[in-house]
């Protein structure tokens, strides 16, 4: 016998102090009575503020419910969902990052090694991940979760965030090898919300843009259904048309995550075919694989 506002009020004091919770938007959100953790019965006051502080700015996972849960307080969801230590998996945590990030040079991950010991005639200067897409036992890392989720779910909210994330290290590189010319890799799959091509009109730089086209098939195949390595590259080689006439120092070819590196590396091979290159191709993918190419496959 009380008003809609005095309920919205009451659930609002429910939620702030974690007696209830809930899920969807308005004008339909649906609230549950939280279910009790069942705790592991250990100190956690005894973790050290130094893995605290990495742990929140590096952990993100977002539950098969749709749930984005942060930091500390994600890891310790993760942990008991996972049945595993929360401690113990701290610095096991921290230990799998320090093994990852000594990968990293200058904030960049260089996947060179990579393109050689893949093809045989490798057609990109440089290759360069943001990070890896996912690492052994800890699985998708943060930014790797961001793409995957940014892409599938095609949430505007989170491709813009992601974009706000990277564009610093994008310009950065931009800055780092004089790039003139700026190419990105296009969608096979048709979505509403393509978030390569969000990338192309929110990453903002006073750079030339490069025309590549995905060339229209009979029947749309991915890349990322394909298993065989000559399947990816058949794919790349056919179906991907650099469609530009101008001449560019040094190029920058930006996708969005890559597997086996086909795409970038047949894209670059046309380019230099045509001497639209007088200098040097740089690759760029917002997240890489660190062995083979089937571990990134769903993005």
């Amino acid at each position: 016998n009380i008003s809609s506002r005095a309920v919205r009020k009451q659930l609002s004091n429910l939620l702030e102090i974690g007696e209830i919770d809930k899920i969807g938007k308005p004008p339909k959100v649906f609230y549950f009575i939280k279910k009790l953790e069942v705790s592991s019965g250990e100190d956690l006051s005894k973790i050290s503020k130094g893995i605290i502080k990495v742990i929140n700015e590096n952990f993100l996972i977002i539950t098969p419910s749709g749930e984005r849960r942060e930091g500390m307080d994600g890891f310790i969801f993760w942990c008991k969902k996972t049945n595993q230590l929360v401690m113990k998996t701290a610095k096991e945590y921290i230990t799998t990052l320090r093994k990852y990030n000594a990968y990293k040079k200058g904030g960049f991950i260089v996947g060179d090694k990579k393109m050689k010991s893949t093809f045989d005639k490798v057609y990109l200067d440089r290759l360069l991940y943001l990070d890896f897409y996912s690492i052994e036992r800890l699985g998708k890392t943060k930014l790797g979760q961001m793409l995957l989720y940014a892409k599938q779910s095609q949430n505007k909210n989170l491709i813009k965030e992601l974009i706000f994330d990277i564009s610093p290290r994008v310009k950065k590189i931009i800055k780092k090898y004089k790039i003139d010319g700026v190419g990105f890799i296009p969608p096979t799959v048709k979505r509403e919300v393509q978030l390569i091509r969000e990338l192309e009109k929110n990453l903002i730089f006073n750079t030339r843009k490069i025309s590549i086209v995905k060339a229209k098939t009979e029947v749309a195949v991915p890349q990322k259904t394909l298993n065989k390595l000559n399947d990816r590259v058949e794919n790349a080689k056919k179906t991907i048309i650099v469609d530009e006439n101008e001449k560019y120092k040094n190029i920058l070819l930006i996708d969005d995550a890559v597997g086996s590196g086909a795409t970038l590396n047949e894209t670059a091979g046309q380019i230099k075919a045509r001497s639209i290159c007088t200098g040097k191709i740089f690759g760029l993918a917002i997240t890489g694989s660190f062995k083979g190419f089937d571990v990134i496959s769903e993005v």
